[in-house]
């Protein structure tokens, strides 16, 4: 770690006992329906494997997605990712988390029932405490029993800055990814056939590396782009959280039981403030600010280890869900007919076995 990074890392301890917290600002429906636009590329099939219900970040339910997935683009399945909703209330701790699958299971349930067009919650990846090591195995069972075949993962954030906090979730412990109990809880995810999301700032991407090599059995699924600081000690100094988050791309790409998301943002994180904007952004604006992001990781990993993701309701703060998506279509325009397959759909089908993948 160079001077200039250990500056921005040298906190006061004081400051990670009680760092202050990040609101998220969610925008009225009437600023996102002032920017809406023509859907490009209406018949490109896409999967979504990253999206919330919850009654956080303004609440996001079955209405809200469906709207969202018809509103002109191809969305034919998405992946639910957990986010501590309608846990259980009572009864065994370490099952209460599969209350949020049984409740996804449902609302699954009643949009087939609607006749969607969109197969929602196709893939569920939920949660499951790994620090039980190899007991954590019943619950996972637990969880593959309640989602009727549609539990594909799990995630555990390990996200966590001295600075400050964010999220709906609690603060993790530190040095999760690297506990013993916690790689014996990873392998278990292999033996059933699961995946696992990590959710991390850019400054622990190293932690993410290591976890790899030690499970490269189990494929992990890093989220958005790997936690691209512009809060903290790194808001206003995007050049120095690039200049840090770049490098790391390759020896992460070099594990290849590693595939990237491309989205999340609109998280507060990634210090965009296009929510507080009197008008939302187009597509345009949007690929452009995020374009030197999503070169350099597709460039790192290829196509066929990418997956573009909407992050909603959570990225609303950059626009529209058909804004988003035509963003992500503007970025992939240079790309190759088969590289488009892959980045708005087969790297999702094969890593969550869905759709096309799944038969």
């Amino acid at each position: 770690m160079n001077a200039s990074t250990q500056a921005a890392h040298a906190t006061p301890a004081a400051v990670e006992d009680n760092p202050p917290l990040l609101q998220t600002r969610h925008p009225s429906a009437e600023w996102l329906a002032s920017g809406q636009e023509p859907a490009l590329e209406p018949g490109r099939r896409i999967i979504d494997p990253h999206h919330h219900f919850s009654h956080h970040w303004g609440g996001y339910g079955l209405d809200d997605l469906l709207r969202d997935t018809g509103a002109g683009h191809k969305v034919e399945g998405t992946v639910y990712v957990q986010c501590g909703w309608q846990y259980r209330d009572s009864g065994d701790e370490r099952l209460k988390p599969v209350g949020e699958t049984e409740a996804v299971v449902k609302l699954a349930e009643a949009a087939k029932a609607r006749g969607a067009q969109t197969d929602v919650a196709a893939g569920i990846v939920g949660y499951a405490d790994l620090l039980l090591g190899d007991a954590v195995e019943d619950v996972l069972n637990a969880q593959i029993d309640a989602s009727k075949g549609r539990f594909r993962g799990v995630r555990f954030a390990a996200s966590r800055h001295e600075s400050f906090q964010h999220g709906v979730l609690a603060r993790p412990p530190l040095g999760l990814y690297a506990d013993k109990a916690f790689h014996a809880g990873m392998r278990r995810l292999a033996k059933l056939g699961l995946t696992f999301d990590a959710w991390v700032y850019h400054t622990q991407l190293q932690d993410v590396i290591d976890l790899a090599r030690a499970v490269p059995e189990t494929t992990i699924v890093l989220d958005h782009i790997g936690g691209l600081l512009g809060v903290g000690p790194y808001a206003g100094r995007k050049k120095a959280a690039f200049d840090e988050w770049l490098p790391l791309l390759a020896p992460l790409a070099a594990c290849p039981n590693i595939v990237m998301k491309i989205g999340g943002y609109g998280t507060t994180v990634f210090g965009y403030d296009f929510v507080n904007q009197s008008k939302p952004p187009s597509s345009s604006t949007l690929a452009d600010a995020w374009r030197p992001t999503v070169n350099a990781v597709i460039d790192a990993f290829g196509a066929n280890r990418c997956m573009f993701e909407s992050n909603f309701p959570v990225d609303r703060a950059s626009a529209s869900y058909a804004t988003v998506w035509s963003a992500f279509k503007r970025l992939a325009a240079n790309a190759s007919e088969s590289e488009k397959a892959d980045l708005f759909y087969n790297t999702a089908a094969r890593t969550y076995r869905i759709g096309d993948a799944a038969r």
